[in-house]
């Protein structure tokens, strides 16, 4: 169920070291199946997402970094679809690596967060060189500045940084649980009103989900419904959603996708589902 982002930078590691990509298997409801983790002996890095974009599923990632740890397997968490939706403790998860992109903490594009493990970022080689990650220059050999700055080359995004730092500002002057309660209704409600659709087939009915409902109608194409729901002021995402395998195993090409923020509300939901309805109608 991983983005792209988790499938590509790995595969391109693979090529380049002799590795192999081992993917953990998903339940017809979008759920890891946790039966066929394909850990072994030469297992050695575990890339995982916390919350699926496409789908919404909620993973049990603390539960299988745990078991990870025992086998000594550095761990990496894609937090990008979960910050906005659920506290996040990476030391309470265990992870040794997590990121996330600043806009989709409601910040601006082009920033993000990547926490690591102290011990971890020590033992590991700058990705780019420039200035500030620099600590002695000779042209025998070049030394690196010490945490952060080893991984800060060049100029900072100093303008979008201090945009990101105020957006956790703004997040943290509200109950994030009251928020998360309060996107899980607005989830409820849109999933029982689009399931009145005739042909309407929800893709991902994990138990655990954050505000994200992804769908397919039969007989109706979802760029053909997402066009229609954009001339009535809908906005919703159609496409694979940089999730091409997932939607395979699914055996779609992809599907429309409301994702619901804390500012939504009910009237909102009810005017994407009559709009879905309106669309429906006029596609058949």
């Amino acid at each position: 169920m991983e983005h792209h982002s988790n499938i590509v930078p790995w595969q391109l590691a693979c090529d380049r070291h002799g590795a192999t990509l081992k993917v953990i298997p998903i339940t017809d409801s979008g759920e890891w199946d946790l039966k066929k983790v394909p850990f072994s002996d030469y297992t050695r890095i575990l890339a995982i997402s916390h919350v699926s974009n496409a789908l919404g599923t909620i993973n049990p990632v603390k539960r299988l970094i745990a078991q990870a740890k025992k086998k000594g397997i550095v761990t990496v968490v894609d937090g990008a679809q979960v910050i906005a939706h659920l506290d996040v403790d990476v030391q309470d998860l265990g992870c040794d690596l997590c990121a996330f992109s600043g806009h989709k903490a409601y910040g601006p594009t082009g920033t993000g967060v990547l926490y690591g493990r102290e011990e971890l970022l020590n033992q590991m080689p700058p990705w780019q060189g420039g200035g500030e990650m620099i600590d002695v220059v000779t042209f025998e050999k070049t030394t690196y500045a010490k945490l952060p700055f080893k991984f800060e080359a060049g100029t900072p995004h100093i303008a979008g940084i201090i945009g990101l730092g105020e957006a956790f500002r703004w997040m943290e002057d509200y109950d994030k649980q009251a928020m998360a309660a309060h996107e899980h209704m607005l989830l409820e409600h849109a999933t029982k009103e689009l399931l009145t659709i005739d042909g309407l087939r929800v893709i991902g009915t994990a138990k655990e989900k954050v505000g994200v409902i992804s769908f397919v109608i039969e007989g109706v194409h979802h760029y053909d419904l997402g066009t229609l729901l954009d001339q009535q002021g809908i906005a919703v995402r159609t496409g694979h959603h940089c999730t091409q395998p997932l939607m395979d195993r699914f055996g779609v090409s992809g599907t429309s996708r409301a994702s619901f923020a804390c500012f939504n509300t009910i009237v909102e939901v009810d005017a994407m589902v009559a709009a879905t309805m309106k669309a429906v109608t006029m596609l058949r």
